[in-house]
């Protein structure tokens, strides 16, 4: 349920739409330097950790988008079950345990972390890049938990349905263009 009486079925380019004026183009194209841009993770991997952060703060939303973008990027759909990943499934990648083990205790434990955390990353065979990717994702998928939690948006819903081919040709601040549409410039 909406927290903006103004929008009673609100949903997330409607509450981007309500406030554009309030960072969203520099969001979205930080979403796309976090999750689109060359990493030593995959795509599919780096939407696999927005989809756990999600998970573990149960932000329906946010799981459902990036697993499904995590499966077109080819991570195994068995992998997912209802608003959680499976860590014990064998599709999971062995590297890719230590980096959900990192990626939850900066999520619930922010304090907690410590170098044998990023050591397991390291051991795993990530560089300091390789962790500040991981950071990254994490760190963006607990704020924009906190803001569709928020604003009340509970459950995604899909306004198109897109292939795993437009998935894959997908970048964050392609969203821009529908948000944008319509809106009336504010003076400076």
């Amino acid at each position: 349920m909406s927290h903006f009486p103004s929008i009673p079925n609100l949903e997330l380019l409607g509450l981007f739409r309500k406030f554009p004026q309030r960072g969203i183009l520099p969001l979205l194209e930080y979403h796309d330097a976090v999750l689109r841009s060359d990493s030593e993770l995959t795509i599919g991997e780096r939407e696999l950790i927005a989809a756990y952060v999600s998970s573990i703060n149960d932000c329906h939303y946010c799981f459902s988008a990036h697993r499904d973008h995590a499966r077109a990027w080819g991570m195994d759909a068995g992998l997912f079950g209802n608003v959680q990943i499976d860590l014990d499934h064998p599709a999971l990648p062995e590297r890719m345990r230590p980096v959900l083990a990192f990626a939850r205790r900066l999520t619930a434990d922010p304090a907690g972390v410590g170098q044998a955390d990023a050591q397991g990353i390291f051991d795993a065979g990530f560089s300091e890049e390789g962790l500040f990717d991981i950071i990254s994702v994490t760190a963006l998928y607990n704020f924009m938990n906190r803001i569709l939690e928020g604003a009340g948006i509970k459950k995604h819903i899909r306004v198109t349905e897109m292939t795993d081919e437009m998935r894959r040709n997908y970048r964050y601040t392609h969203l821009w263009k529908g948000i944008s549409r319509g809106m009336t410039p504010k003076p400076d």
